[in-house]
């Protein structure tokens, strides 16, 4: 038996609370919270969860600090629900290592995709895994779910994993900017393209020997991305 996904819920708005958490558990969930940055740390090292919900604006630190200090430790998927919703706040959670972000106020339908979205990597023991490819300098190893340059692993976020994943197993094949964010965040997120733009920067910082001039992930102008054979 499956057992339930733990999410653990970090938002010091009770109004936030009281309607996001009753929902996360009537889809089954298992819900834990905290409402301030001090609480997030100690509730993440203790209950260990498959996905964090996380608030920028909490009472005592910026939720950016939660977000790096959990990054530093696991590669757990982070949503941030937050009200500042200006595109350079977006862009700063996304490089500070959040995996998606919704702005406050959202519907629960919107939320709930945002979720299983994030989850879908969690919990898929259906997935056989596709071997490996090489790409240049690069070995992709699917079943891994590793990196290998020059007999060395490059560590990867989930989501940059996902992200070389689609574009690797399409080599060559130029992919849509709305094709690389529906098969990466969902289809809540094909208007959404910072979150791609950001994704793209770690990916060719981490992959790259020269990033300003790119020779695996390869822009093509106002269309989208391939991975260069």
């Amino acid at each position: 038996m499956t057992r339930s996904a733990v999410i653990l819920l970090v938002d010091d708005e009770r109004s936030i609370q009281r309607a996001v958490e009753p929902l996360l558990r009537s889809r089954g969930y298992d819900v834990q919270t905290a409402r301030t940055a001090r609480e997030a740390m100690d509730a993440f090292a203790r209950y260990q969860p498959d996905l964090l919900i996380l608030d920028l604006g909490l009472p005592d630190a910026d939720g950016l600090d939660v977000c790096r200090w959990v990054r530093d430790r696991s590669e757990v998927p982070i949503l941030v629900l937050s009200a500042r919703g200006a595109e350079r706040d977006k862009v700063k959670a996304l490089d500070d290592g959040a995996d998606d972000f919704v702005t406050k106020p959202f519907g629960p339908d919107e939320l709930l995709a945002r979720v299983r979205s994030a989850l879908r990597r969690v919990f898929k023991p259906e997935d056989p895994g596709t071997g490996r490819l090489e790409v240049g300098d690069l070995i992709i190893d699917f079943d891994r779910r590793r990196v290998i340059r020059d007999n060395e692993e490059i560590r990867l976020t989930p989501k940059e994993f996902e992200l070389l994943s689609v574009l690797a197993r399409n080599a060559g094949r130029v992919m849509t900017h709305r094709a690389l964010l529906k098969a990466v965040w969902g289809a809540t997120s094909v208007d959404q393209p910072e979150h791609l733009w950001v994704l793209v920067r770690q990916l060719r910082k981490k992959l790259e020997p020269d990033p300003a001039n790119p020779r695996y992930i390869q822009s093509e102008p106002w269309v989208g991305y391939r991975l260069g054979t």
